[in-house]
Parts: structure tokens; sequence; C-alpha cells
């Protein structure tokens, strides 16, 4: 049995009932995939919950106001996603007429869709045969086939990329993808992973070699130097001050002025 063919058989087993799986719909996958981005999933569920029961469909998110979208996204940081999202839905509804692309490389298009996003949604809602790559496939992949090549590297991003393509599952691409992210997120886990009853630890090579704590391969980061500075904030004689937003900021941060 292949490797995709065992993986789906293991996936229809074992997947977790996420909302957004019950629907092939590019809205649904597009939210969750964002939301999920530097994020895991018990805690990126109830986000998505509040999103989709909010704005049902991209057309409600268009005409949403960013403040009411930012008062929603708060808690997961990294606030110029949600920006992109509502820009993106925007764009959809303006120029699409509420339809997503169907492709990958028209996916590519929108603010805030990487390659690992597009090919997600393009295999899930439209059976496109691009391999998702995320921290789970690397994870696996490099396990089950000894790879040392640094995930963080331009090199080990191409090759990783290569070697799932190589491996998907063109009449189901999407389960596939799904499959292979599932599997490194529930089973071939960074911590404590269930080795023992793996369906590939017969083949997996850092099973068999004792190296199931040292892949994959990452190298490290230049060493942060801690800055400290000292900021004055200037009072009024009733203890306030003026903050001002300015527009033009993309990240979700706060200029003070004082008068």
């Amino acid at each position: 049995m292949s490797f995709s063919s065992k993986l789906i058989d293991w996936y229809q087993s074992n997947k977790r009932d996420l909302p957004w799986r019950a629907r092939k719909d590019p809205y649904a996958i597009w939210l969750s995939e964002i939301i999920l981005q530097q994020t895991r999933i018990e805690q990126g569920l109830k986000y998505y919950e509040a999103f989709i029961e909010t704005y049902p469909t991209v057309f409600d998110l268009a005409k949403a106001e960013e403040e009411n979208v930012l008062k929603l996204w708060q808690g997961l940081g990294y606030y110029s996603r949600a920006r992109n999202l509502h820009h993106t839905a925007q764009h959809i509804v303006n120029n699409h007429k509420g339809i997503f692309p169907n492709t990958h490389s028209g996916l590519l298009n929108l603010k805030g869709v990487g390659d690992y996003t597009a090919s997600a949604i393009s295999s899930i809602c439209f059976e496109e045969p691009q391999a998702v790559v995320d921290g789970n496939v690397y994870r696996v992949l490099a396990r089950v086939f000894g790879i040392k090549t640094p995930i963080n590297s331009s090199a080990g991003a191409k090759e990783f990329k290569k070697l799932a393509q190589k491996l998907i599952d063109e009449k189901h691409p999407g389960e596939f993808n799904q499959a292979l992210m599932e599997f490194g997120s529930t089973h071939c886990k960074p911590q404590n992973p269930f080795c023992e009853d793996c369906i590939f630890n017969s083949a997996c090579v850092a099973f068999n070699n004792g190296l199931v704590h040292t892949l994959p391969v990452k190298t490290s980061k230049t060493k942060v130097r801690n800055r400290y500075f000292n900021y004055l904030v200037l009072l009024s004689e009733d203890e306030k001050t003026i903050l001002k937003k300015e527009p033009e900021m993309v990240s979700g941060e706060i200029s003070i002025n004082f008068r």
C-alpha cells in the first residue's frame, strides 16, 4: 500500500470533527486557515466559530467595519492578518462578485494568502493537486524519510515541497493534505509521538534509527539582544493624555501625541 493510501485510510478512521470540514466552502476553508496561522486548533476553534456566526458569508465580512473585525480578532495577535482578512473579503466581493479564485495561482493573488493557504484551498475545495507544507508536514516527512535538511532553509523548503508534491494523491488531493496535517498534529507529534502503533513505523527512518527527537532539523536563529528604553508619558492635571491611532499603520500600533 502506498504512502498516500495508508495515510488517507488512517485519516478516515481518526480525523477530528472540525466545523470547516463539513463543507468544501472556499470562504470557510480560507477563514479557518487564516485564523489558524500561528495558532493551535484548540485556541483557534472558538475564533472561527465566532467569525462564522458573525460573518457567515464573505459578503457579510466585506461590509463589516474594520474596527469590529479587529475586536472579534482580539487575543489572536498578528493583527495584520485580520486587516488582510477584511481587505481580501472586500476585494473578492468588489472584484470577483463574491466568488473565490478556483486555482492555486489565482488564490496567490489575494492579500495575505501564501503558498500554504493557496494549496489548502485549491486542493480541498477545487481538487487541484497542490501539496501543503506546514510544520506538521515537515515533521512527518522528515521523520518518515529521514530528511536532515533544515526546514527553515530555502533548500529545505524546496525539498519538502517537492517530496510532498510527489506523494500527493492526485485523485484526492484535499483529503491527502488534510490527512497529512492531521497525522502530524495528533499522531506524529513534536513530543511523545505514538511511534509504537504508527502506520509507518516499519519504514520510518527516524523510528528505526533513533532519530525521532532530532528530526526535523531547524537551524538556530541569531540570538536576540535585549534592549531597554525609557519613556515619558505626559499627563494633564486630571491624569489624562491623548492617544491617536494612525490610519496608515498596519500592525495595530498606537502613537501617542501630546498637546
